[in-house]
This record gives structure tokens, C-alpha cells and sequence, in this order.
């Protein structure tokens, strides 16, 4: 009974990863076409409406102050216009650093023209540079914007959208900041200073001088702005949309969907950050980290396209005739670097900026995995090799208990012939058929369940790598050797097609084409588990021998359409344990019968070429 338990034990880890896989793939994958069936739905109706989003009022202790809306986005005709011409449509600064390509536009002082020089759409060096940040009026407006606002009833002159600055520079570097001006013709002086860094951070610094007669209360804003849903990845373990830590409330992420019934997610914070993230980029607004902000999540529709805003707004600041007043923050737009990341929590003391990357529930295991994979790449120069260098080094952590587990299973397979002897002497009496088994268990000394701690410690590890290369860029098309150019990626080759010596494309196929694509490594991982599994003990029960017998088959199937990284993982990782099982076994004596006939095979074949 205690061998059934065991048995079930291992059945039930499998169905859970099998069931975790339909959650966390199969269900996103079809959440992922019915929103890029929505996305276009979307760009349909964008190209036949203007892109508009009003004014949005802000709560609580700005005293009704309200931040400007966005402004009409389209040609008179009434459609979008191409990217290249909403950007010929308003005069602008240039922005050039080593890793940003993009402007600013002087017609609301808008940053909303990036392009990250480092990254490219796919693996091919020559494909495009991934576009960030887009205008209003282009087919996906992304932007991030800043400013003042008054109370309802103020009559005074704010810039906002509509305005157009005046620029003091030709161009934004890391050298040379930019200054716009405005004046808005009743004595206030606006300032706007731009400075940027050699990564991805934007210093924004809001000055006024109150030249007039009498005091004014302006209240500063920040927000980060899309419009039309964007396309996602639709997967369960991935954040997508909405996203800040924002003082005692913690760590807020907001998926769109959860935007659509129109009701605004509003917090109260001091410092803090917000914006809108993508798998691997985002646009964050940061206010001073000592300032108090009403922050908000919210999301209007107009004309039938859907925006999506994340802003702050800050508390009011009165200025005296013959004064000036001033709001520092900050916007990071761009890719999400570990490394630069982390840098920029700590040099500019943001709380808690790493969450940006989401690293999951499994914080304390995902991200010092990274650390450590990323530490040994820069020694190796191959994510691929320091992936394999790991799994040699979890190897070594966890030999003790991967020894004594080893070691039983090594006993309990010695025990097999003692074990159908017992089945078969009481094979009408299941109670002292179990009494007997578990008298041979005591006197020989094996843990029958000790066998299903490897798969329990090898789980976590698992899904923490799995989370490594989903979520971290430094994964994003990083290769391998050979035919895997992007250890994010599934293998690209499949046995179905001689693993491309056929010109034709599996993947194409209706409905299956998905499970078509059985790559290399995933048969390598699936015939390193059958090894393993064949110097495990027998099941005794021909219905759990059957299922024993396909589970490398399944799993070469389901993992076949995960990241190659973790699919190199598992083969190294079953290969490892194989040699180590094996070792294990011979040492207590038990006689390996499939590596007893291969090795037979090979002599018998060697005879007959004598």
C-alpha cells in the first residue's frame, strides 16, 4: 500500500505539472488570440475615429484639481495618421543618448517618440529597434506627460497639451539638458528642464515664477498614457498593464481588463512610482521621494477606442508675487535591465523599483537565480553554458538529499523480486500483503516515499528558472549553440519536418500545428526522462506501469512549446541524475538492466563486425 501511495504521490506531482501547464499555457494561449482578435478590432475602429481621451478629474486633497486631458490625435479626415506623420505634425527636440532615439514635442512639451537603439524586433540584427513611446495621433500613442493644474474655478493660464514651448537647445543628451518656456501672458513663467542619463531615466524639474500682483496655488502632475489595448502575452505568471508601489499599499498591479468597468483604482502614497509596463519595457512616472501624491489607475473610452493613464498628483504649492515654486520627479521609459534597474533603486532611494521586473511570489528564489546565472554569463560569455554551470552547482547543494533518495530507490528496486513474491503469496489478502511489505521495508531500512523528494526539490527550481528566462530581457534573444538563437524561445525545429530539411512548416497546420513543433532539445529531454524513469522501480500495477510508460512522451510534447532555456535545463538536469542514480545503484549492488542491454548490444554488434 505504502508503494501505491508512493506511486500516487508521483502521479499527482505530474498531473499538478501538467495542469499548471494547461493554466499557465494552454488558457493564456487563448486568452492571447481572443485579445489580439480584440486588437485588431481595435485598430479597425482607431483608424475610423479620432484618438481622444477628456480631461479626468483627480480626487481627495488637490481639491478637485484636475489634470489636462489628451488632446485630438487624428487628420481632419477623421483617421489615424502614420507614425512618421504624427510626428511630422508638431515641431520637436531631438533626444539622443547611447541607448534612446526619439523626441520631445514642443506642442505640450510631451516625451512621446522613443526607440531603444539596443534591442531589435526579432533576433535578426537588422529588424527594427523596438519603438517605446509613440504620439498621439499615431496608430499605438504611447507618451508620458507633465505639468501644472489648478483648482476648479481658477481662471489663471496653465500650459497644457495645446501649448507650444520654446526650446533653448537643439537637441536632449546626456551632456545637454533641455529647457523649454512658456509664458502665458497674465505673469507666470514656466520653466521645464529635461536632463537624461546614458540608460533610461529623465530628470523632469517644473519651475514658475509668479510675476504677477496677486498669489496663485498651482498643484503638479505627472502621467503615463496608452491608447487602444496593447497587444500582451496573455500569460498567467506575467504582469501586463498598470503597475506602482505606492507607499503603505504596496506593490499595485492592474491588469487592463480589470480597467474596463471604468471605476479609477486611486491610492495615497508619499514618493513612490508608477506607470504602464510590457513584458520587457515600460514608462514610469516618478515623484519626489518625500512628496505626498494621490495616485491613480484609470481607463475612459471615446470614439470606441479604449485609454489607459496611470498619473500622480501632487499637493498644491502657493506662489507669492515675486515668487517661484518648483516640482522635481522623474520618468524611466525603456527596457527593464536588471542591473540598471536595481542601480537606479539605489541611487535615487526608489521604493522599491526592482518590482518593476516581475519577479513573482517567489521573489526570495527567481531573483537571486538571475543573480547568480547572470554572474557566471559574464565569466562564460553563454546564458546557455551558465544555465548547464547552475544545474551542476543546485546539483552539488541538494547531493546529500538527492543521495540518500537515490540510495533508497536504489533499495526499494533491489527489493522488487521479495516484493511480487509477497504480492503473489497474499494476492488475496490485501491487508497482510501490506503487513508484509511494510515488515521487508523496516528490516531492509527504505523510505519508500524518500524516492519523490528529487521531483519535489527539483519543482521550485523549476519554476523559478522558468520565471528567469519569461520575464528577464538579458534572457531575450540570448543564444545558444547551434540552431537556438533565443533561449526565450521554443526550439525552432521540429522532427515533423526532418528539423528542416523539408521546406514545410508544421506550425501551419490547423488546430495541431502547435503540437507539431517537436523540436530537438525537447526530444532530448523526453529520452533523457525515459532513462531515468527505466532505473526507477518498477510499478507493480500494469495501469501505473502504462501511465509511467507515457509520461516522457507527454512531457516531451508539453515542454516542447516551452522557453529552450528551461527545456536544455531539464535534459542536462535528468542527464545528471541519471549518472548520479546510476553510480548510486551500482554502489548497492543493483543490477541496472538497461544499461546492462545496451551494453550488450553494442558487443554483440562489435562481434558481428569481426
Amino acid at each position: 500500500m505504502t508503494d501505491q501511495k508512493n506511486m500516487f504521490i508521483a502521479i499527482g506531482l505530474s498531473l499538478a505539472i501538467l495542469i499548471g501547464w494547461q493554466y499557465f499555457y494552454g488558457i493564456p494561449m487563448a486568452e492571447k488570440q481572443r485579445q489580439a482578435a480584440e486588437q485588431q478590432r481595435i485598430i479597425q475602429q482607431a483608424e475610423q475615429a479620432q484618438q481622444q481621451a477628456p480631461a479626468q478629474p483627480q480626487p481627495g486633497d488637490a481639491a478637485g484639481a484636475a489634470i489636462p486631458g489628451t488632446p485630438a490625435g487624428a487628420t481632419a479626415a477623421g483617421r489615424a495618421m502614420t507614425r512618421e506623420a504624427a510626428l511630422a505634425a508638431t515641431p520637436r527636440i531631438a533626444i539622443d543618448t547611447p541607448r534612446l532615439k526619439g523626441s520631445i514635442a514642443l506642442k505640450g512639451g510631451r516625451v512621446d517618440d522613443l526607440s531603444l537603439l539596443d534591442y531589435h524586433e526579432t533576433v535578426d540584427p537588422q529588424s527594427p529597434h523596438i519603438v517605446l513611446l509613440a504620439p498621439a495621433g499615431s496608430p499605438h500613442p504611447f507618451y508620458a506627460e507633465f505639468g501644472w493644474t489648478t483648482a476648479p474655478g481658477a481662471t489663471m493660464k496653465v500650459p497644457g497639451p495645446d501649448t507650444v514651448w520654446t526650446a533653448s537647445t537643439g537637441a536632449l543628451t546626456p551632456k545637454a539638458p533641455l529647457v523649454l518656456t512658456y509664458d502665458n501672458g497674465e505673469g507666470l513663467l514656466f520653466k521645464r528642464t529635461y536632463t537624461v542619463d546614458e540608460n533610461y531615466m529623465f530628470a523632469v524639474k517644473d519651475e514658475v515664477e509668479n510675476k504677477g500682483t496677486g498669489p496663485v496655488t498651482l498643484y503638479p502632475y505627472a502621467l503615463v498614457t496608452r491608447q487602444g489595448l496593447p497587444k500582451t502575452e496573455g500569460f498567467y505568471i506575467l504582469h501586463e498593464g498598470m503597475i506602482g508601489v505606492l507607499g503603505d499599499s504596496g506593490l499595485q498591479e492592474t491588469t487592463y481588463s480589470k480597467l474596463e468597468d471604468g471605476q479609477p483604482h486611486l491610492f495615497k502614497a508619499t514618493g513612490g512610482w508608477l506607470g504602464i509596463t510590457d513584458k520587457y519595457w515600460a514608462a514610469t512616472v516618478i515623484p519626489d521621494q518625500k512628496s505626498q501624491v494621490d495616485a491613480r489607475f484609470s481607463s475612459t473610452t471615446t470614439n470606441n477606442v479604449r485609454s489607459f493613464q496611470a498619473d500622480y498628483l501632487g499637493s498644491g504649492k502657493t506662489v507669492a508675487p515675486g515668487g517661484t515654486a518648483a516640482s522635481d520627479s522623474q520618468l524611466f521609459a525603456g527596457a527593464k535591465v536588471v542591473a540598471v534597474v536595481d542601480g537606479y533603486q539605489k541611487q535615487y532611494g526608489i521604493d522599491r523599483f526592482d518590482l518593476l521586473i516581475d519577479w513573482g511570489w517567489f521573489y526570495f528564489i527567481t531573483k537571486p537565480l538571475f543573480i547568480v546565472i547572470d554572474w557566471i554569463y559574464h565569466l562564460v560569455g553563454n546564458f546557455g553554458v551558465a544555465i548547464l554551470i547552475v544545474t551542476v552547482l543546485l546539483k552539488l547543494v541538494f547531493f546529500p538529499l538527492a543521495n540518500k533518495s537515490y540510495a533508497s530507490m536504489a533499495k526499494m528496486k533491489a527489493l522488487q523480486p521479495e516484493m511480487m513474491a509477497i504480492r503473489e503469496r497474499f494476492k488475496d489478502d490485501r491487508t497482510k500483503q501490506q503487513q508484509a511489505t511494510m515488515e521487508l521495508y523496516k528490516k531492509e531500512k527504505v523510505n519508500p516515499v524518500a524516492g519523490c523528494l528529487p521531483i519535489l526539490v527539483q519543482i521550485p527550481v523549476f519554476f523559478a528558472l522558468y520565471k528567469v528566462l519569461f520575464v528577464t530581457i538579458e534572457m531575450r534573444h540570448a543564444p545558444f549553440f547551434g540552431w537556438i538563437h533565443d533561449l526565450s524561445a521554443p526550439d525552432p525545429t521540429t522532427i515533423f519536418n526532418l528539423f528542416g530539411l523539408i521546406p514545410w512548416n508544421p506550425g501551419s497546420v490547423p488546430v495541431i500545428g502547435a503540437y507539431l513543433m517537436l523540436g530537438a532539445w525537447p526530444i532530448i529531454m523526453g529520452f533523457t526522462m525515459w532513462v531515468q524513469m527505466k532505473l526507477n522501480p518498477t510499478p507493480p500495477d500494469p495501469t501505473q506501469q502504462m501511465i509511467f510508460n507515457w509520461m516522457p512522451i507527454i512531457f516531451t510534447f508539453m515542454l516542447a512549446h516551452f522557453a529552450a532555456g528551461l527545456v536544455i535545463y531539464w535534459a542536462w538536469n535528468n542527464t545528471l541524475s541519471v549518472l548520479q542514480q546510476a553510480v548510486i545503484m551500482r554502489r548497492n549492488g543493483v543490477k541496472i538492466e538497461l544499461l546492462d542491454n545496451i551494453r550488450g548490444a553494442f558487443r554483440k554488434k562489435a562481434g558481428a563486425g569481426k
